[in-house]
């Protein structure tokens, strides 16, 4: 099983999944997503693999969505996904990908991450 994460380091969910992967005895693929911002082809196929529209990826909470003035439609998830590929902290996280099933999860809560460890 090989497992790459979409971490932040500075965010305590982030944190805990990755400590649930470990203790687990699994070493992932970290990808550092605000230092290498996913483009937008990888962002419309996290959609894909969490079943979600890529507006189901943002974190709306985020000053930088609320305040965004460049922000494409909703629904456009092409559009969506480049903008998301720009402005990666508005990124839903962590995400998990189990790359050999092509399964994802978000880790919120962590323990979502168990779904991919059975």
């Amino acid at each position: 099983m090989t497992l790459k994460i979409y971490h932040n380091p500075r965010c305590s969910k982030s944190r805990k999944t990755l400590q649930l992967m470990s203790d687990a005895g699994i070493e992932p693929v970290i990808s550092l997503y605000l230092k290498n911002p996913p483009d937008a082809a990888e962002i419309l196929g996290l959609a894909e693999r969490l079943g979600e529209p890529v507006a189901g990826l943002l974190r709306k909470g985020e000053d930088a969505f609320k305040e965004a003035n460049d922000l494409p439609d909703l629904d456009d998830d092409k559009a969506l996904a480049n903008w998301l590929s720009a402005h990666p902290i508005v990124l839903q996280r962590p995400i998990v990908v189990d790359t050999d099933s092509e399964r994802a999860v978000v880790g919120r809560p962590p323990e979502n991450v168990l779904e991919l460890l059975d």
